[in-house]
């Protein structure tokens, strides 16, 4: 199952995603993160101190070699310049399994806190000025397109701040997205946004409620987001004390309990391989009329194979 993490800057996103692909592979799932926001910071999250030496190549660094063996002999792609992030995957494309024997995994995922995380990467000198941050979120666009994911398995990506992420149809590749939200009007304005772009495509959102003080704290939440609210978060003093740099303890009982629930959430939700396609294609031949067609010199619509079903039964699955 594959589970963004949203929300306005500053709202906890990062270290809720941090803290729950950590409970999960606590608790024996296989699981795998990947930081896609431009502020790279889950794997200090993941592990105060050890993130710090986290030395896997950024998936933006070798998109091109990424594209290339996803691709495989698919005949509708002719080479790695008309494949483009919305790309679908079709007869004779190559398909992932999660934490499979590939070369994305195996040079884009290194263990923090003893889950495996894969980053986007941050801009370098060459991007400044002329690049905007979705050149960077390509490759985890593909990744996930090309991703045959199983019960009980588990791709946690931490997204970028505020409704950026409808830039792109990135958003519409999660199975379930949390918008983690601070009792204030600015946490909920974020949520407000995400919920009509969401309901347009069918999205299923939660909110996660996050630095709860008190009683009015939840009230507000639950005025301003109604049945979204599936779990809230207390003000953590373990997570300051470890954003600090002091260890011991644990998480607090009632915020643990409150991860338990989002992976209740997850595995509650039904896999629906037929819509992931159907947004796969509608966003390509979006991207294709808007702009890609114009970049490569071709028409890529013919790059959409209508006899191909994702899934676990889809050919390329290794």
């Amino acid at each position: 199952m594959r589970v963004a993490f949203v929300g306005k800057g500053g709202s906890g996103k990062t270290t809720l995603s941090a803290l729950f692909a950590r409970q999960l592979a606590a608790e024996g799932a296989p699981v795998v993160a990947i930081d896609a926001d431009i502020n790279q910071h889950v794997a200090e999250a993941l592990s105060p101190g050890e993130g710090e030496s986290h030395t896997a190549p950024p998936l933006s660094s070798r998109t091109g070699e990424i594209k290339d063996w996803l691709r495989g002999d698919n005949p509708r792609i002719a080479s790695r310049e008309e494949m483009i992030k919305t790309t679908p995957p079709g007869r004779g494309s190559r398909l992932l399994r999660l934490l499979g024997e590939d070369p994305v995994h195996a040079h884009h995922a290194r263990p923090v806190g003893g889950v495996p995380l894969m980053v986007t990467g941050v801009f370098d000198d060459s991007d400044l000025g002329v690049a905007c941050y979705h050149s960077k979120l390509g490759a985890v666009e593909l990744y996930l397109n090309h991703l045959v994911d199983g019960p009980g398995e588990y791709v946690v990506v931490d997204m970028t701040a505020g409704a950026d992420a409808f830039a792109s149809g990135l958003f519409t590749r999660f199975d379930l997205t949390f918008l983690v939200a601070e009792p204030t009007r600015k946490g909920v304005s974020v949520y407000r946004q995400y919920r009509d772009h969401a309901r347009e495509f069918g999205i299923a959102l939660a909110v996660v409620g996050n630095k709860v003080t008190g009683e009015d704290d939840l009230l507000f939440l639950k005025e301003h987001v109604g049945d979204d609210l599936i779990a809230y978060c207390e003000q953590s003093p373990w997570v300051r004390a470890q954003e600090q740099g002091r260890t011991g303890g644990g998480l607090e009982p009632h915020n643990a309990h409150t991860l338990r629930q989002l992976r209740a959430a997850v595995d509650a939700r039904p896999k629906d391989w037929e819509a992931f396609q159907r947004h796969a294609v509608e966003f390509h031949l979006r991207n294709a009329r808007a702009w890609a067609d114009r970049a490569t010199g071709s028409e890529l619509a013919l790059q959409v194979d209508p006899d191909f079903r994702h899934g676990p039964d889809a050919p390329g699955l290794g």
